[in-house]
């Protein structure tokens, strides 16, 4: 069953091709929806992109939060795509953050923050 209510991050890609070839290296599937736009899934996350040649990833300010149930799971599956630590594209570390979140990000190849984390136990945070 689909969930009722549930919001989507549509980000800017420079090359819809590259963007898709990127995020199935973290495990997404993606396809082609139309001229100028792709979507990649991967479980139950769902994430929507439209053609933006002109972005300047250094300079990118587009971004999601993408809540799982399962945060370390994911990021060692991330962890499979050998992505450095600094630069464009980039993954940082997965650790427990002082707002009661246990999280992580991952820059794109296009500049597109994606941070993603679950709740802290509240004795955990």
């Amino acid at each position: 069953m689909e969930p009722a209510d549930i919001a989507i991050p549509i980000l800017p890609s420079r090359s819809l091709e590259n963007t898709l070839s990127f995020y199935r290296r973290l495990g997404f599937d993606g396809c082609t929806a139309g001229p100028g736009y792709a979507i990649v899934t991967r479980g139950s996350l769902e994430i929507h992109f439209f053609l933006h040649t002109e972005i300047q990833p250094v300079a990118s300010f587009a971004g999601c939060y993408l809540r799982v149930a399962d945060v370390d799971t994911l990021y060692f599956a991330f962890s499979e795509a050998k992505l450095p630590p600094h630069g464009i594209p980039r993954m940082d570390r997965v650790e427990d953050k002082p707002w009661g979140m246990r999280e992580f990000a991952v820059i794109d190849d296009d500049g597109n923050l994606l941070r993603i984390g679950q709740l802290l136990k509240p004795d955990a945070a």
